[in-house]
């Protein structure tokens, strides 16, 4: 399952009396980031809200006069440092680092230089294991700079999942902290490669890791391992010479980034990402969220390994020179409120679930937020009755939504700022620049009318360049015509915007009738004792399946099944009513904020007493 970056609903049909922002409107704030009834700043083309239908079928493609770029990520950086050596670039709250850009470029050098130093080359894999820290992100920008390929791994694996993605592509590198919470980082590695106690650093030998010689510790130094530090230190003139060789040998089309899916549908697969794929991505996110012009500082307290992280943040950091405040090492709703606050973020991101958690705090009203100006909520499915909490709660007066997967990169669609309202409540936004997209029928891949519900697919720059060493998979996604098939059901309207409806794989077939679950989760969300819901499809001998509709209450709050079914009734059909419903204190979830549906799935049947397909 790929990346859902942005809000799903199902709401019913909207109000198409869209307000007019002609290009002549100006939107501007203070210096000091309050907000302001400034006149609207001059948009750019790219930004226009289109107001008139132009689609007849369910194709669109993004058009812009903006054209793509060729720069790597180290250009980016190189010429954000050049323009603003001393802003400041990076914040990193609980571990008391802040750096400019200038600072920030310094160290990415003689990082990258260092790495050469200890015998990495050119397309070598390094492991990137760690929680949002200084040394990810430094991490990130220096692999660029060398041309080695960084792999983003999941700070909560074990070490059969560390192990799994080391072995799949081939890590020559591996850098990590000594602990995390209840990791230790060491000891899970000497779980995969005990031998790594009488390694000479540099040169391990590992039986089920036969490609991985260095491992680099944040922290400490046990045996066998390099120091993070010795590592920053190693370089020499020679090497930082090479450095310089190097980077003219780079081209936009290297991959360079490999993320893992989330591993909602089983074992993940390393998606393998460009420097083209990633900062035309970003430029166009940041462009549409006006990071060329606003002087944004974001609070992003969502996960680095995480594409939202990595792309949304810190590349539009690299691009438009924004500024990113990281407030805790993993995600804690009370930080992010502390963090825009003391830092006077004005845009904030964050999953559903890192929203309602910020608002869910007891002395949530006691932060000061008035410096925020905009909402971006991604990662997962963001029911309607949610995103108007985070919206008014949070007085916020822009609330933007986008869609994506991390196989694209991973925007293609995403919202204005100055949406009609129901626009930003019931679609993930207009189609992305330079993208082309379609709805397809599930079974005949036939073009699909407009307003009609069938499987979304991609083509254009951000399409990825593979699984990484695996072939057939990335056939099965990605046709002979270079179109990617997203796994999402959706719908187009005449003006370009999408709704996303559901996931293939999560439709529930009934009797033979096809159920979107996002659809029942969007409506549940409006009893105002359900915090959270998720549906999935239970095995049913007679019926193929059933819904059963798993549901955590508000704090303090009590709720029955009849309660809610009464609730229901008269209000959606009566084959969309749950069959069973089980209440629940938390969801298994990625460490991205993901619902697992598969493994919750699995145990509703087995606590229900059902069989399995």
């Amino acid at each position: 399952m790929g990346f859902a970056f942005g809000l799903r609903s199902c709401a019913g049909p909207w109000n198409r009396s869209w307000r007019l922002f002609p290009e002549d409107f100006w939107k501007g704030y203070s210096s000091s980031g309050t907000k302001t009834l400034a006149p609207y700043r001059k948009l750019h083309y790219a930004s226009v809200i289109p107001t008139k239908p132009t689609l007849t079928t369910s194709y669109v493609h993004g058009a812009i006069n903006m054209p793509l770029i060729s720069k790597s990520i180290g250009q980016c950086l190189e010429d954000v440092a050049n323009k603003h050596p001393d802003k400041e670039a990076l914040v990193f709250l609980q571990g008391g680092v802040r750096k400019t850009f200038g600072q920030f470029k310094q160290e990415v050098d003689q990082m990258a230089a260092g790495l050469l130093a200890i015998g990495l080359e050119k397309g070598d894999r390094l492991g990137m294991w760690a929680p949002n820290i200084y040394e990810w992100v430094l991490m990130q920008f220096a692999t660029a700079q060398a041309g080695i390929i960084l792999a983003n791994i999941n700070p909560a694996y074990q070490a059969r999942e560390a192990e799994f993605v080391l072995r799949k592509v081939g890590c020559k590198a591996l850098v990590c902290p000594m602990k995390f919470k209840t990791q230790i980082y060491y000891d899970i590695i000497k779980q995969c490669c005990p031998e790594v106690e009488k390694a000479t650093p540099g040169d391990l030998r590992s039986k089920r890791l036969p490609d991985l010689r260095t491992i680099i510790m944040i922290g400490g130094k046990p045996p066998g391992t390099y120091s993070y530090d010795e590592v920053f230190n190693a370089a020499s003139s020679s090497h930082r010479e090479q450095l310089l060789r190097l980077q003219k040998k780079i081209v936009f089309d290297d991959p360079i980034n490999i993320q893992f899916t989330s591993g909602t549908t089983g074992n993940p697969k390393g998606v393998t990402l460009s420097h083209h794929n990633i900062v035309n991505n970003a430029r166009f996110i940041g462009y549409r969220m006006g990071y060329d012009w606003r002087n944004a500082r974001i609070s992003s307290p969502v996960p680095l390994f995480h594409c939202f992280g990595c792309v949304g943040a810190t590349m539009n950091m690299a691009i438009y020179g924004c500024m990113v405040v990281f407030s805790s090492p993993h995600f804690e709703g009370r930080a992010a409120l502390e963090a825009v606050q003391r830092e006077r973020c004005t845009v904030i991101y964050g999953t559903p679930t890192m929203y309602l958690d910020m608002l869910g705090q007891k002395d949530f009203s006691t932060f000061d937020l008035s410096t925020l100006e905009t909402a971006v909520v991604a990662g997962a499915p963001c029911p309607v009755e949610v995103a108007r909490k985070i919206q008014t709660e949070m007085n916020i007066t822009e609330f933007v939504g986008a869609y994506g997967t991390t196989e694209n990169s991973p925007v293609t669609f995403q919202g204005f700022p100055m949406d009609e309202m129901t626009r930003k409540l019931e679609t993930v936004g207009y189609v992305a620049p330079h993208i082309e997209a379609k709805v397809v029928h599930l079974q005949t891949e036939e073009l699909l009318p407009l307003n009609t519900a069938g499987e979304l697919w991609i083509r254009g720059y951000t399409v990825m360049l593979g699984y990484w060493d695996e072939p057939e998979k990335t056939k099965e996604c990605i046709t002979p015509g270079g179109w990617y098939k997203t796994g999402d059901i959706a719908k187009l309207d005449a003006y370009g915007y999408c709704r996303i409806v559901g996931r293939c794989k999560d439709m529930v077939i009934r009797g033979g009738e096809n159920i979107y679950p996002a659809e029942i989760e969007a409506f549940l969300h409006t009893h105002p004792k359900i915090h959270e819901v998720q549906v999935v499809g239970v095995h049913d001998d007679k019926m193929g399946e059933e819904l059963c509709a798993c549901v955590k209450v508000h704090d303090g709050m009590e709720c029955t099944v009849e309660e809610v079914k009464t609730y229901c009734k008269g209000q959606i059909s009566h084959f969309k009513i749950p069959r069973y419903m089980v209440f629940v204190n938390d969801f298994p979830r990625t460490a991205s904020g993901k619902i697992q549906k598969f493994i919750l799935k699995e145990q509703m049947e087995v606590q229900l007493g059902l069989g399995s397909k």
